[in-house]
């Protein structure tokens, strides 16, 4: 049997996974695919739990929006706090929280205790703590490895997302088919009792920033600091840049999966097994995207590469909303799925790596707000779609989104010269 030892070692030495030679950045990376997988499952066993025990699609939708409201109110306390404390600590709380919540769930099924409510406040409560475990998590990552290590790392964070978006799900299938969604609960469980013994072993000297002031000792208020993290990265260009890129992204492109149950069941009339299919070519596209950044590492001009692949990103969609048959689109949504990662895993890149040390927790939970401007776009596309119908709401928006890139690129000067 080959040791894990050894096919690590066998890893590093090929140049997508270079920055796994990082002992700290490979503990926060296995933390980070525990928790995805525990993630894409919980989507899958939770919406699965409560259309069992209420029989509406309208609570599926609910959920969701339940979920987003920590988000929403704790986003900015939560980057202020990575930046203040000790960002391990945090992890470690907020993974251990979770353990527990989940542990609770499968508890409440397995005992015939489980309400809806329990579903949709515990749905809450995980969004809550991950809303302080983001921020910390990902400012780590800036410290773990050096500043042109950055692109790969986060490319190697983004190939751990999309597998888990392809295995996650699966394994929620499988475990409910074989003991139900209590069984699927325990073991997201115990992902989360394996990725907070791993945060546990991260070295002290990642619990800090890096170089940076002592906000909380110098009696700074906690709303002062907040009010300085705005500030920082409105004042920073690049961040600025960065940040207004994904953006635009979030509220004019990104939401067009939204439209994909119309197009599989009134325009291409493949159902939902269709959709599933449309979604796992993204995924498919997403992951081959990810990989390919984490090979080519720093040595593309990120900023033309952020503003052309989004740009790029706009003309699939456009392309996606034109097609009415069923196996283009498929190919169309690998190249979207290429489009999509690329552009974000650059954006977070450049986001990182010219934010202050100082800042970064502050800055990733700022990142971390272009979850609420997709709702935005998301709306905005549905009130569309009632007006104009899918296919034209969904290549409009798409059209401005790929305008608006153009428009960044030549009134941001600063965008398109970020190395």
């Amino acid at each position: 049997m080959i040791a894990p030892r050894a096919i690590v070692d066998a890893l590093v030495r090929v140049r997508t996974f270079d920055a796994l030679r990082y002992p700290a950045f490979r503990l926060i990376w296995g933390g980070q695919v525990c928790t995805a997988v525990a993630v894409w499952m919980d989507q899958v066993t939770r919406g699965w739990l409560l259309y069992e025990m209420t029989g509406s699609p309208f609570h599926l939708g609910l959920i969701r929006g339940f979920q987003a409201i920590p988000l929403l109110f704790l986003s900015p306390i939560a980057g202020t706090a990575a930046d203040r404390y000790d960002r391990k600590a945090q992890i470690i709380v907020a993974q251990s929280i979770d353990a527990a919540l989940y542990g609770v769930m499968a508890v409440l099924i397995f005992t015939g205790q489980i309400q809806p409510w329990h579903v949709y406040a515990t749905a809450v409560l995980a969004g809550a703590v991950g809303t302080f475990e983001n921020p910390a998590r990902n400012a780590m990552v800036s410290d773990a490895v050096p500043r042109h290590g950055m692109t790969n790392a986060v490319a190697l964070n983004s190939v751990a997302f999309n597998v888990s978006r392809i295995v996650g799900p699966s394994v929620a299938g499988l475990m409910i088919a074989l003991r139900g969604t209590g069984g699927s609960y325990v073991v997201q469980t115990l992902l989360y009792i394996f990725s907070t013994t791993w945060t546990m072993r991260l070295p002290a000297s990642l619990a800090h920033p890096a170089g940076a002031e002592s906000h909380h000792s110098r009696g700074v208020s906690f709303g002062r600091s907040t009010v300085d993290g705005w500030k920082a990265c409105w004042v920073n260009r690049e961040v600025r840049a960065g940040l207004l890129i994904v953006g635009l992204a979030s509220l004019f492109i990104v939401p067009f999966s939204t439209l994909l149950p119309v197009f599989a069941k009134d325009i291409l009339d493949v159902g939902a097994s269709g959709q599933g299919l449309m979604l796992t070519a993204m995924g498919v596209g997403a992951l081959v995207s990810a990989i390919l950044i984490a090979s080519i590492g720093d040595q593309v001009p990120r900023g033309l590469f952020m503003l052309g692949g989004i740009g790029l990103y706009g003309v699939a969609v456009v392309a996606v909303a034109s097609s009415t048959w069923f196996p283009l689109t498929v190919a169309l949504m690998v190249i979207v799925g290429v489009f999509h990662v690329s552009s974000h895993a650059l954006v977070q890149t450049v986001v990182q790596t010219y934010a202050e040390p100082q800042f970064r927790g502050r800055t990733m939970a700022v990142f971390h707000q272009s979850h609420l401007i997709l709702m935005i776009g998301s709306m905005m596309l549905g009130g569309l779609a009632s007006v104009l119908g899918g296919a034209w709401a969904m290549a409009l928006m798409a059209g401005v989104g790929t305008v608006s890139m153009g428009l960044m690129f030549l009134l941001e000067p600063v965008a398109r010269r970020i190395r």
